[in-house]
């Protein structure tokens, strides 16, 4: 699936040549040279993925990791260095400062892709384009399809959307803040209790195959999908 990914780059030629490919596989791109435009970026649209360049002018993109790490808003996206430094050492203090992955220049279009494929299935599997199954509920993302024990059943986008966060994230609690921000975005403002009345679209979608029962509301805390239909 298509997802916003920043690129911290300052040199033009390689932000150029990410941002081409990026765009070229369907996903939308945010540039900035260093890091307070990538600040600024993240401040106005919380991005799934950021590409950091190890050496940026001013505030290197090592401590940009740091700082984003540091932030309740920002600790969870996922951080792939982009770096000259190839050194074990190098690699060790990119990870151990907050990045998700490591990839030395000069790279191939394709071996990026391919990091950042890997680390959005590992990081956050609701944006990549594998099919799922739980409990008899299937759900395929490229085809926009979900079946319940084979019956096709009809969810509206937000509907689709939600349900595809709660079966790569089974059996975790999520506040309806936290819903807002992964199912419609943290830069939409949306009351909380607009949670509740598509989460009551999402059950009644599922009801036809009985798999209603997996969303589950945890009183005091907010909504969780079990695995486990009821006896």
């Amino acid at each position: 699936m298509a997802s916003t990914i920043l690129v911290v780059e300052d040199e033009p030629a390689i932000q150029e040549l990410i941002a081409v490919n990026l765009t070229f596989s369907g996903h939308k791109v945010l540039r900035a040279l260093d890091a307070e435009q990538a600040k600024i970026l993240i401040n106005a649209e919380l991005p799934d993925l950021i590409l950091l360049d190890w050496m940026l002018p001013s505030t290197s993109g090592l401590t940009l990791a740091k700082t984003l790490r540091q932030d309740e808003r920002t600790r969870d996206i996922p951080i792939i260095m982009l770096t000259a430094k190839n050194t074990e050492e190098d690699k060790v203090e990119g990870l151990e400062n907050g990045a998700d992955d490591y990839i030395t220049k000069p790279f191939s279009p394709k071996e990026l892709l391919a990091r950042i494929k890997a680390v959005l299935r590992r990081r956050s599997p609701q944006l990549t384009d594998d099919e799922i199954s739980v409990a008899g509920l299937h759900l395929d993302p490229v085809a926009h399809r979900v079946t319940g024990n084979g019956t096709s059943l009809s969810l509206g986008p937000t509907e689709f959307r939600m349900l595809h966060f709660f079966m790569t994230h089974a059996e975790r609690v999520f506040t309806r803040g936290q819903l807002l921000d992964h199912v419609w975005g943290d830069h939409v403002f949306l009351e909380e209790r607009t949670v509740d009345v598509h989460i009551r679209r999402l059950r009644k979608a599922l009801e036809p195959s009985g798999h209603h029962h997996l969303i589950e509301t945890v009183r005091g805390s907010g909504y969780r999908f079990t695995t486990k239909l009821p006896a």
